[in-house]
């Protein structure tokens, strides 16, 4: 049915939840692949250095860790796994990401460990349903 899932990570555990979900599918449908995204935002050019780059170790790390937490849970998929890490909005990135590779189906979690701020503008979730051009399933 989906050739081309796209999972959104951000290290949350609903997050997990959607790895296991994508992974089941994976394991149903046999998709040609499964592309696992992590995007965090940009990093303030007004740190400066040494600081700018403190951050952007920080946040690659970060970001390394959070993607084999998410590979570990898809283990042994019957298709290809690609993964990519992402510097921008993660809504914008993850509809981006979807739209250049031509994913089918974007799987992420309902709830990430987004700021104070994204819980009075809309979360990251509530984004990407609102403007993604394919279905999205939303695990809790």
């Amino acid at each position: 049915m989906f050739d081309r899932i796209l999972l959104a990570v951000d290290g949350s555990d609903h997050a997990l939840h959607a790895a296991r979900m994508a992974a089941n599918m994976a394991r149903g449908m046999k998709p040609k692949e499964l592309r696992i995204v992590v995007a965090y935002d940009t990093i303030p050019a007004y740190l400066g250095e040494p600081n700018m780059q403190f951050a952007i170790d920080s946040r690659k790390k970060e970001a390394d860790e959070i993607l084999a937490a998410a590979i570990k849970e898809v283990e042994a998929v019957p298709c290809e796994i690609h993964t990519e890490l992402i510097e921008g909005s993660p809504a914008e990135a993850i509809i981006k990401v979807a739209e250049t590779r031509n994913s089918e189906i974007i799987i992420m979690g309902s709830r990430g460990l987004g700021r104070l701020a994204e819980l009075l503008l809309g979360s990251t979730s509530q984004k990407v349903v609102a403007h993604a051009h394919c279905p999205v399933l939303i695990v809790r």
